[in-house]
């Protein structure tokens, strides 16, 4: 049964949602594209949208797309001019010594491949720490260009890739067992991770609407395993 996606906001020129993890955003060689984010959303709208950005297939939160040409030319033009502020949060190996930042290091993309590179196009990812773990740190970051891997990219070239991010860090999920001392399981039951995908979620996007020429935020709540572990953290990993 195909899933519904959760709209955070819709007119004549825009529907907002919140992406789950797991669904890539718009077709490539190997997606059938009624299995994209796309795909679906055009089945339950039941009209053409476009894409105007994307974030990676295992993060979560907030995406825009466009449902028309003009919406579509109009949020292209803010993306291409810095125009569009986003919010994500991101929980990283290790701990990230500095409060707050900016890291601004061009990225070159080839193919698949996205590395930090002097050849590569300018890109600026603004950051604040808002807590410290034991092996773990929990930022928000502001990209402010929109480079593909961006923030998984530049955190990677601190020495801090997310947590969980098998191109540039581990793959490893986060379990229970690692952060509580004498954990024991339920007998018969093997333990279940706390989260085991990539630890990024867009937050919060702002842009111009078309229809009213005023700022619009929309925003995400966390999803639940990214909460349930940050609860955890909080209580075994101070």
């Amino acid at each position: 049964m195909m899933q519904n996606i959760e709209i955070i906001y819709q007119d004549d020129d825009i529907v907002a949602v919140n992406k789950s993890s797991g669904i890539i955003v718009i077709s490539d060689q190997r997606a059938d594209e009624s299995k994209t984010l796309v795909g679906m959303l055009k089945k339950q709208l039941n009209q053409k949208i476009w894409a105007v950005h994307r974030i990676d297939r295992d993060a979560t939160g907030v995406l825009v797309f466009a449902k028309n040409a003009e919406s579509h030319r109009n949020i292209s033009v803010q993306f291409e001019n810095s125009k569009v502020y986003k919010k994500y949060i991101a929980l990283l190996s290790g701990v990230l010594e500095e409060n707050e930042g900016t890291i601004n290091k061009p990225i070159l993309i080839s193919g698949r491949k996205v590395s930090i590179d002097i050849t590569g196009k300018e890109s600026i990812t603004n950051f604040k720490v808002l807590e410290r773990f034991k092996s773990y740190t929990l930022v928000e970051a502001m990209p402010l260009t929109s480079r593909r891997r961006q923030i998984r990219a530049h955190f990677w070239s601190l020495g801090h890739p997310l947590a969980i991010d098998a191109e540039y860090g581990v793959a490893d999920p986060i379990m229970l067992s690692g952060l509580k001392r004498k954990y024991k399981s339920k007998a018969g039951e093997d333990e279940k991770p706390l989260i085991s995908r990539l630890t990024l979620h867009a937050k919060a996007l702002t842009l111009t609407l078309l229809s009213s020429g005023k700022e619009k935020t929309f925003e995400a709540p966390l999803p639940k395993d990214f909460e349930l572990t940050l609860k955890q953290l909080k209580k075994y990993a101070r």
